[in-house]
């Protein structure tokens, strides 16, 4: 197995208060729908992952 590099490209979430921004740009959501929506376009787009931090916040991981 070779070197894998994992970065979280973006953080996608229905309570902000709850994210601090760092090097990946958050999307704030108005709801779970709207949550679920960003994060799949976002997957197509960047050729990404999405994963559940929790119920209300999701990263979008590159590899």
């Amino acid at each position: 197995m070779g070197n894998q590099h994992a970065e979280i490209v973006a953080v996608v979430t229905i309570t902000p208060e709850k994210v601090q921004g760092g090097g990946a740009p958050v999307f704030i959501a108005k709801d779970h729908q709207e949550l679920q929506v960003i994060s799949l376009t976002l997957e197509k787009i960047m050729d990404a992952a999405a994963h559940e931090i929790d119920v209300d916040t999701l990263i979008i991981v590159a590899r």
